[in-house]
């Protein structure tokens, strides 16, 4: 799955008066809880009463098999996530001392961040949190909570749990980070995932290495679930499977994918979802292909999903993925835009600028749609992606193609949540700027998630014999950096105007310039003082800015200049930027395509990670101003069969409010794995 998180295209977002009309009778998006540098949201199912009882079934089992591997993510965050999170539920449900002191306040806000962020690490930027509250209160807080409640397994008693999670959460030398990235260290042994134990990066990346096949034309995904530990002096791979690790969550799933293949829509469904289940319950990453193969072709289903081990984004060499689910149902109206992208897919991939080496001929199998999300779950939940392209294994996607997906209740959900907060104001410089985002900021912030995630994701070609994992710790960066560069020189080619993507050229004029403004300065508001960019989506923006603003200074394309006090940044050359994206564009896919480490290395390094300290200074004063969270995350809507006579009738939807109550119902219904894995 390729991600444009909304999170990470927040200054499209939150600039929006909004593409659809505003709910009026019920503000669904409004905010129900903010801790932190956090907000928490709620999205809307619109349309979901009016499916079919078996659509209905068949998202309800698929909704449950999407919580059912909930504590999976907690484990491959950090060896230590899911003993921490059930210690501060047990201290959240049984504490019986003073719960309104500023101590036990924090003690709050550190749980929800933990429960946000599926471990103690942020889910952005990929630092260790920093508890706000004295090390010896925790421990009289865990002393003092219901034993019952605390993960004490293997005869382990109150004070050994506190000795093994006290030093992990409150000494930041220990497991600082979630996800190394500094080329000088080594990333495996100075990243916190639960993705190797014992192992080196060198030892790691020659153990994969072994298994490949440079003449293999369907080169399988080689460790992309499992663990690589030594045992006995021997690396050996624990696979996640059924009967293996992970294996009480995952037989929940193929539990409720087995429900859900009474339901399907269509054969193939039927077949998709077996194919998945197979996976499962073997752990052959040759299944996993099929099965991906399976799923890109179902394009007629209405009611469709994603549940697996899928991105790599948090694996330090890209090789072993998360776990992940996304339930959800076709939008049939909106889908009409995407069908347009993918229709002239082909055309996309002819006429542009990189090097014809690196095209491909044939584009095959591209598919996209707009969907309405049902349910979230794993590493796509409280925070989740707006757009979604799939599969991630190049051979398949130049055999066979992919498919994509624009969520669209959820960009509607932060342009609701965003009108009115002033943020157009402050850091646009004209009020033609800001009646230009104000009136094309949404529609073009949706058209460039289905160009990046329908075309981007799916344009260019490896070289033979050159693989992904060539660029290592860079390749995410990268990756949406050459998506976001073919949506960017797109978007002002008249062909989409002919095409009715967009109504007026100005449209991708605010495009650019939130682009601009928020890889040069505005994105700056969620990193920590000192700290250098950590997280992919967040260093590709900064690089495309970066590296523009340089090389366009001779024409100046890119001014950079003070009014009333404050710095801001106009485009005085559109065209002539569009050029740059076009220049870079071709650089990057030349790397990716060659497997060039060093290139990439330099780019993502020399325009990607570091941060001018006064800017940073003074967006995160300007944007504090302003109180708006700069990340936000959904509560998930609940549902509930009805039953007579232990027949579904119906299912019925909810919208909670009560963020705390869904995380705490969510642990106990759905922990199925022990504490330590």
């Amino acid at each position: 799955m390729k991600h444009i998180s909304i999170l990470a295209l927040i200054i499209m977002s939150v600039l929006l008066n909004g593409c659809q009309k505003a709910e009026t009778e019920q503000p669904f998006a409004r905010r129900v809880d903010k801790f932190a540098d956090l907000q928490i949201l709620r999205y809307q199912v619109p349309g979901f009463e009016k499916l079919s009882l078996n659509q209905k079934k068949l998202i309800y089992y698929l909704s449950q098999a999407a919580l059912s591997g909930r504590d999976i993510i907690f484990d491959q965050h950090g060896k230590y996530g899911l003993a921490i999170r059930r210690t501060l539920e047990a201290i959240v449900l049984s504490y019986k001392g003073d719960r309104q002191t500023p101590e036990f306040q924090q003690v709050l806000v550190y749980a929800k961040r933990v429960w946000f962020s599926n471990g103690i690490y942020h889910h952005y930027a990929s630092d260790k949190f920093t508890p706000e509250f004295p090390e010896s209160y925790f421990r009289t807080l865990v002393r003092e909570s219901d034993a019952a409640l605390l993960p004490l397994e293997n005869g382990q008693k109150v004070n050994d749990l506190l000795n093994l999670i006290v030093p992990v959460m409150f000494d930041q030398s220990i497991l600082p980070k979630m996800v190394c990235q500094e080329p000088d260290k080594d990333l495996v042994k100075n990243s916190a995932v639960h993705f190797y134990d014992g192992v080196s990066e060198k030892e790691a990346a020659a153990f994969y290495a072994a298994m490949k096949n440079e003449h293999d034309a369907e080169p399988p995904s080689y460790g992309i679930n499992s663990r690589l530990v030594r045992e006995n002096g021997r690396l050996t791979e624990k696979v996640w499977r059924c009967e293996g690790l992970y294996g009480p969550a995952i037989k929940q799933i193929v539990y409720w994918l087995e429900k859900a293949m009474t339901v399907t829509e269509s054969e193939q469904q039927k077949q998709t979802i077996a194919s998945l289940i197979s996976y499962y319950t073997t752990g052959n990453v040759k299944t996993f292909d099929e099965y991906n193969i399976l799923w890109l072709k179902d394009t007629a289903s209405s009611v469709d999903f994603t549940n697996g081990f899928i991105e790599t984004y948090s694996d330090p060499l890209g090789i072993k993925a998360t776990w992940e689910a996304i339930v959800n149902f076709k939008n049939i109206e909106a889908t009409r835009r995407t069908e347009i992208v993918t229709a002239n897919a082909q055309w996309f991939e002819d006429h542009s600028p990189v090097d014809p080496r690196f095209k491909k001929k044939e584009v095959k199998g591209v598919s996209a749609k707009v969907i309405t999300v049902a349910q979230l779950g794993g590493d796509c939940y409280p925070a989740t992606p707006i757009g979604i392209n799939l599969p991630n294994a190049d051979w398949i996607r130049k055999s066979h193609g992919s498919k994509s997906v624009t969520l669209d209740n959820i960009t509607h959900a932060y342009d609701q949540a965003a009108q009115g907060n002033g943020f157009p104001e402050e850091f646009y410089s004209t009020p033609e700027e800001i009646a230009m985002v104000k009136a094309y900021g949404c529609i073009s912030d949706n058209l460039h998630t289905d160009l990046h995630e329908c075309i981007g994701h799916a344009s260019g070609q490896l070289l033979p014999g050159v693989s992904v994992e060539a660029l290592k710790n860079y390749h995410s960066t990268l990756e949406e950096a050459r998506a976001d560069l073919f949506a960017l020189y797109y978007m002002m080619d008249p062909q989409i105007i002919e095409l009715g993507l967009l109504p007026h050229p100005d449209a991708a004029k605010a495009a650019y310039l939130a682009q601009i403004t928020n890889g040069l300065f505005t994105q700056l508001v969620r990193i920590q003082p000192g700290s250098d960019i950590e997280e992919a989506h967040m260093r590709n923006r900064q690089l495309i800015a970066r590296w523009c603003f340089e090389k366009g200074k001779p024409g100046n394309v890119i001014e950079q200049f003070t009014k009333n006090g404050k710095t801001c940044f106009r485009i005085n050359d559109y065209g002539q930027l569009r050029v740059l994206f076009g220049e870079l564009l071709k650089e990057v896919q030349r790397i990716k395509s060659e497997g060039d480490y060093a290139a990439g290395k330099e780019l993502v390094e020399r325009y990607g990670v570091k941060i001018d300290p006064a800017l940073h200074k003074e967006a995160r004063e300007r944007y504090a101003a302003l109180n708006i969270a700069p990340y936000s995350g959904f509560l998930n809507p609940e549902y509930t069969a009805i039953e007579e006579n232990r027949e579904i009738k119906d299912v019925s939807i909810s919208y909670p409010e009560d963020y705390v109550g869904q995380m705490l119902r969510y642990s106990k219904r759905y922990s199925f794995l022990p504490t330590w894995n």
